[in-house]
């Protein structure tokens, strides 16, 4: 069993910037790809965020290009999301995501951007 633990979320203007946070629990970090989800309040839906391999190739959904950089860390089992030049409608739960042969989710954190 895998847990993963998201954290950095909080409160933001627009312009601003945050760093989240997911620290795996898994010895075998380095073999998986990990994402992150958001999910808005009016969604019922997850969508995806941006994602890196295992080879530390990158991919990000179009509305968060050139804003958000997703990186990780091998040694210290985490994946970091960067978040700048933050807009009102980023606001949503921040998941994590590590497929394995599983499917493995964070328990979310809140992002909210608000004057």
């Amino acid at each position: 069993q895998v847990q993963l633990v998201e954290s950095g979320g909080g409160l933001v203007q627009p312009g601003g910037s945050l760093r989240l946070s997911c620290a795996a629990s898994t010895n075998n970090f380095r073999f998986y790809n990990m994402y992150w989800y958001r999910q808005g309040s009016t969604s019922q839906e997850r969508e995806l965020v941006a994602g890196i391999t295992s080879d530390l190739r990158t991919s990000y959904a179009d509305f968060v290009k050139g804003r958000f950089t997703i990186a990780r860390d091998n040694t210290n089992r985490t994946v970091t999301l960067q978040m700048d030049s933050l807009k009102p409608e980023d606001t949503a739960v921040y998941y994590c995501r590590l497929v394995a042969r599983a499917d493995y989710w964070g328990q979310g954190t809140q992002v909210t951007v608000s004057p």
